[in-house]
């Protein structure tokens, strides 16, 4: 100890003269320094290690909330795209089931009237059959009833007409296999192939889908 205090009086005698006089004076003095910035240097290590290991803590707990938020965020995307699916599917759903409402309430009428239609084609024989020769004015019975037959079946294909039920008389159309029947093909002169010469009965359409096909005889090549 002798020998330190020594040696740092003799390097501060230079520069620091009353520093010197006091190690010389009071050795007990550098001891005390000395200790002090031990105990500093001490205090300073052990604030820095406290310090680092607090930094660790925290980045374990983040590391930990970032590894939950991921999952979270993937248990929220996986959520999502099922409640979008659920909800792609209802709307499918609603859109089918409104489709086959209307489609209830335009053919829920579709076997009454295939029933009508028979009626329909019984009038249209029937005012065919009278003769045109004899309905006059001498035989007001007879032109009393073929007028009241024309009016029946005006009525009918009115009615018709109100709820979408639309005569097909294709007589020299195209021929179409999904609105027509054909019932024989023939050759004749002055007519397209493929064109509809003859209607032996016809057909009808209940709002744009065909409820009976026409029955048609079709032109074809010589």
């Amino acid at each position: 100890m002798a020998a330190v205090a020594q040696c740092v009086r003799g390097a501060l005698r230079p520069r620091y003269p009353l520093l010197s006089f006091a190690l010389r004076t009071s050795p007990r003095l550098l001891c005390a320094a000395t200790q002090q910035k031990n105990t500093g240097q001490n205090l300073e290590e052990d604030q820095s290690q406290s310090q680092n290991e607090h930094k660790v803590e925290p980045s374990s707990a983040e590391k930990m909330l970032t590894e939950e938020k991921a999952k979270l965020e993937e248990q929220v995307k996986e959520v999502t795209d099922k409640y979008k699916r659920a909800l792609a599917d209802a709307e499918n759903i609603r859109q089918r089931s409104q489709k086959l409402v209307e489609e209830a309430k335009l053919y829920g009428i579709q076997s009454f009237c295939k029933d009508l239609l028979e009626v329909a084609d019984i009038l249209e024989k029937a005012t065919e059959s009278v003769p045109k020769e004899e309905i006059k004015d001498e035989n007001p019975h007879l032109k009393s009833l073929y007028e009241g037959l024309v009016m029946t079946e005006v009525q009918i294909q009115k009615v018709f007409k109100k709820h979408g039920l639309l005569r097909l008389n294709p007589v020299g159309a195209k021929f179409d296999p999904y609105e027509h029947e054909a019932l024989f093909h023939a050759p004749m002169e002055g007519k397209e192939p493929g064109t509809i010469a003859l209607v032996s009965k016809i057909g009808y359409k209940l709002h744009g889908r065909t409820l009976r096909p026409a029955l048609v005889g079709v032109v074809k090549d010589a």
